[in-house]
Parts: structure tokens; sequence; C-alpha cells
């Protein structure tokens, strides 16, 4: 009896190291105020957990980059991140907007990962349009026209999203 529970022991620590495994190699790294970022995300923004700090990726002392909180209102920024849990943005039928309307491209950050935006327009005062929902294949960009009257933009995915 001994040895089968110790067989269904090895058997389940290694099933959970390869659940683990797995699912690890797809998480998005969570941004934070001071966290470390890539050079490649230099000037980019993203919105954090908390649905209320916003955060740029700059050369913080020497040769490294980090998350630096940023006060609003801010101008639209060009480049966003989306890492994971969705992050709702103001678009340009809001006032002070994160982002404008026009062509973007999401690129996904690991082959894993499916670029999504949901968009919401405004169509009169107090008045907005059903959400449209633009989705890419697993590791392929997908482009995207941000509508003019935006809304909000819902990034999703692992995805860093650039202004055209």
């Amino acid at each position: 009896m001994k040895a089968y529970r110790g067989v269904l022991l090895a058997m389940a620590l290694v099933g959970t190291s390869l659940v683990s495994g797995a699912l690890g190699h797809a998480d998005a790294v969570v941004p934070g105020v001071g966290a470390a970022c890539a050079v490649e995300l230099d000037g980019a923004m993203t919105l954090l957990p908390d649905g209320t700090t916003y955060v740029t990726c700059q050369q913080q002392s020497g040769p490294a980059y980090g998350w630096a909180a940023v006060q609003t209102p801010f101008p639209p920024n060009d480049t966003w991140l989306s890492y994971g849990p969705p992050i709702t943005l103001h678009g340009q039928g809001m006032r002070n907007p994160n982002l404008t309307s026009g062509p973007w491209t999401a690129t996904p950050q690991d082959p894993e990962t499916a670029c999504r935006v949901t968009q919401t327009t405004v169509v009169e005062a107090g008045v907005l349009a059903a959400p449209e929902v633009s989705e890419g294949e697993q590791g392929k960009p997908l482009a995207v026209q941000m509508q003019p009257k935006l809304f909000y933009a819902e990034l999703a995915g692992n995805c860093l999203w650039v202004k055209d």
C-alpha cells in the first residue's frame, strides 16, 4: 500500500510540474511601479491591475529600464502593452483620451498569444454602440482600425499595441 501511495505521489508531482511549466511559459510578466521592463518597450504605457495606475517604460539609472507611474491626465500615447488581463483605455469619444483613432498593429509578445480588442463607440450623446471585437490569430500580429468616436478600447492578450 505504501509503494502504491508513493507512485501516486510521484505521478502527482510530475503532473503538477508539467502543468505549471506549460502555464508559466505563456504567462506574461505583470508590470508594476519600479519593476523592470525591456528596452524594446521604451515609451510604452500600460494600466496596472488596480485599474487606476498608468505606468510607462522608461530608462532608469544607467542602462536599466523600468515602469514609472504617470500622472493623469496625460496626452494620448501611441504605444500600449496589454499583458494578460484586459486593460480598458479611453478613446477620443471621451475627455482626456488614452489613445487616438486610426490604424494600429498589435504584436503578440509570445507565440501562444492572440491579441484582441473590444471597441465601444459613441453613437450620440449618452448612447453607445454595441461592442465590436477584433481578434488576431495566435502568435500573429493583428491590424485594427481604432474607430472614430471611440469611447472604450479593451485591449487583451500579451501584446504590444502600436499606432501605425
